[in-house]
């Protein structure tokens, strides 16, 4: 096998090999070739920065019975030419001791290759940095006169996925993901802010106009209003309104619904699909093509839930509506849970938008509002009752009290009780979507677009302490 010029085996070689050393029915290899260069720093100077890479080899056999076909699924990393056969092998070992599978289908056909299957993978450097590094350093200058302290990470990585089957598909992805979190804190330490981009180059963010945003709301902060607990008119800003949506995405398989274990279950059996869940008309879509957020365009799936299927490796990933102009209009299915619950086939989703036909700006909201509450972010999100999705989790890095269209003041932050699929039905007005930075989810999901939302009776249930 030839070798790339850091000495490891092509991709697509080690996922050829391992196709020809299969003795399975079936067989599925996934290469994860992953390569990342970040960034840090503290008291407005870099501290550490660094590249890494890394490959994953995951294979899949699959091996047909009297009582239906079993997988096997053995995943691992640092994988060379050596380790090949003993990982095939352990696959089609832990097959053959597997019951059938329930979700098994037959292995997708008929996906044209990609052009690029047999090229070496994409890999990042601090190359990517080369534009943004220089306006940090600005960044840190105002930042010092100011008497601002900034905090944060930038981290890009790229990850070459190669897919082939033995059915024929040689497929490949490469999936660019860059992540800003930048927090501006004063020297005593009493005042906090954040925020955060997501990128796929670092050429579309700006760490200068990040501080100068920061820089506004520690002057808010020098005023403090404390506040009880209870419902208030809230903005929620866009990387809040991903959080939710993110989560309440991760909560809509349809098999779950269908067998009555979600908030997307009907009382009395059934599903809520082509209910209306809001009176805005609000359109939550995913696009692997959508500029900016762009995600893989067929299934890649490491393992099997109820919301993906090793089976299902390779199939195309089409455009698709989850909520239509306000109505619930598909859930998540793989082939199988589409076949028993007689719903669409809907893979799961690479990226996240929701479009609120609104206009206004963040800025523009907070002036339309007589009093209420503007949020930064939300964070220790969890769920506390799955037939309602509420979920509970904090507000952090500012939370501040709006007064006649201005903001006069930082308030305490709270512990919230909502559920995403209520906050949709009782949400008045929807922002301008823009890309934004989902902050609990940043290490598991980074492509979104949300609009800010304004919620009339935000359920803050109690003060926190915590910053």
């Amino acid at each position: 096998m030839s070798t790339l010029s850091n000495g490891r085996t092509r991709p697509h070689e080690i996922v050829e090999r391992a196709l020809e050393l299969s003795t399975a029915d079936g067989c599925v290899v996934i290469a994860d070739e992953e390569s990342s260069a970040n960034l840090r720093w503290a008291g407005n100077a870099l501290t550490t920065n660094g590249v890494t890479r890394g490959r994953t080899l995951t294979v899949i056999a699959t091996v047909d019975g009297k009582e239906g076909t079993a997988s096997g699924v053995v995943s691992r990393s640092a994988v060379t030419a050596a380790d090949l056969e003993p990982l095939v092998r352990a696959a089609e070992a832990a097959a053959r001791g597997a019951g059938p599978a329930e979700d098994a289908q037959p292995l997708v056909t008929g996906t044209p290759a990609s052009p690029d299957f047999t090229d070496a993978p994409a890999e990042t450097t601090s190359a990517v940095f080369a534009d943004f590094a220089p306006a940090l350093g600005e960044a840190f200058a105002r930042a010092r006169a100011g008497g601002r302290e900034l905090y944060g990470f930038a981290n890009h990585e790229l990850v070459s996925t190669y897919v082939g089957t033995s059915t024929g598909l040689r497929l490949r992805h490469d999936q660019p993901n860059g992540t800003l979190e930048l927090n501006a804190k004063s020297p005593d330490r009493q005042r906090s802010a954040w925020a955060g981009r997501s990128t796929r180059d670092f050429k579309d963010v700006d760490p200068t106009a990040l501080d100068a945003e920061l820089a506004v709301r520690l002057g808010w902060a020098e005023r403090k209003i404390d506040l009880p607990a209870g419902r208030y008119e809230t903005l929620l800003p866009p990387t809040a309104v991903a959080d939710l949506l993110i989560y309440q995405m991760w909560s809509a398989a349809a098999r779950d619904a269908v067998e009555g274990r979600t908030v997307f279950s009907k009382p009395g059996g059934g599903t809520r699909l082509g209910e209306k869940l809001s009176e805005l008309p609000l359109t939550l879509r995913s696009d692997p093509n959508a500029p900016g957020l762009e995600s893989a365009p067929f299934v890649i799936a490491h393992s099997s839930g109820d919301d993906a299927s090793v089976f299902d490796n390779g199939l195309p990933v089409p455009a698709t509506e989850w909520i239509r102009e306000g109505q619930l209009a598909r859930l998540t299915t793989t082939r199988h849970t589409a076949g028993l619950t007689g719903m669409q086939l809907s893979p799961g989703f690479g990226n996240l938008i929701l479009d609120g036909g609104g206009e206004k700006s963040l800025e523009e909201m907070v002036a339309g509002t007589e009093r209420g509450l503007l949020l930064t972010c939300l964070w220790y999100i969890r769920e506390v009752d799955p037939a309602t999705l509420l979920l509970t989790g904090l507000t952090r890095d500012g939370v501040y009290l709006v007064e006649n269209g201005q903001v006069v003041g930082e308030v305490n932050n709270f512990r919230f009780n909502e559920s995403p699929v209520d906050l949709l039905s009782r949400a008045s007005e929807a922002g301008r979507t823009e890309k934004t930075l989902p902050r609990e989810w940043s290490d598991w999901f980074t492509r979104a677009a949300m609009p800010a939302l304004r919620i009339p009776d935000f359920n803050m249930s109690s003060v926190s302490k915590g910053v």
